[in-house]
């Protein structure tokens, strides 16, 4: 049995690497590997490419002042407790615990609030990614297409392969003369 692994293991590197060429120049205007499978990695590309970059700074930018929202948030509220513990011996423990309970009311809307806010920047990355992946689906075909290649698979769901067939750092090349940062069109 795992004889047979071992052979079935081997028949797959010969066939990977007889299915491996470079081509001189592809259609793209680069030198490119021409194989029946492809790997990328989608993390990277989003990460690395103009588009992914813009996305980031946008979360990163609308991160902060969400951050310094809530401190300032913060600060008001610790201020609000600290006028109330000053007036709890001046008034009424009926009268106090009306103000105290509206107190804890507003904390846990405006915890609420914060939270959704913190959710929304997490949905817009998300949706952000998804109209990077559907902008790029064209892009990455057209390399499949000049590398000859049957599929794309995700690299980190590949258990092991010749970096020969990796085209992160090419998709990432078209991806930026095709959409660029996707903040204004481009011309492709």
């Amino acid at each position: 049995m795992q004889r047979t692994a071992l052979h079935f293991l081997a028949l797959l590197a010969l066939i990977g690497s007889a299915g491996i060429a470079f081509a001189q120049q592809s259609d793209l205007g680069r030198g490119s590997v021409i194989s029946p499978v492809l790997t990328i990695d989608s993390e990277r590309l989003f990460l690395e490419s103009a588009f992914g970059q813009r996305v980031a700074a946008e979360i990163e930018r609308a991160g902060a002042e969400l951050a310094a929202e809530n401190r300032r948030i913060e600060a008001d509220l610790e201020a609000e407790e600290r006028r109330l513990t000053d007036i709890r011996s001046t008034m009424e423990a009926e009268e106090f615990r009306a103000l105290a309970d509206e107190f804890d009311d507003k904390v846990q809307a405006t915890r609420e609030a914060q939270v959704a806010k913190g959710r929304a920047l997490n949905d817009l990355l998300e949706q952000e990614r998804e109209v990077f992946l559907s902008a790029a689906a064209p892009v990455l075909e057209r390399l499949m297409r000049s590398a000859d290649a049957a599929v794309i698979l995700e690299l980190r769901s590949v258990f092991v392969s010749s970096s020969a067939i990796e085209i992160t750092e090419d998709a990432i090349d078209l991806l930026n003369e095709t959409l660029g940062s996707g903040s204004e069109p481009t011309q492709p």
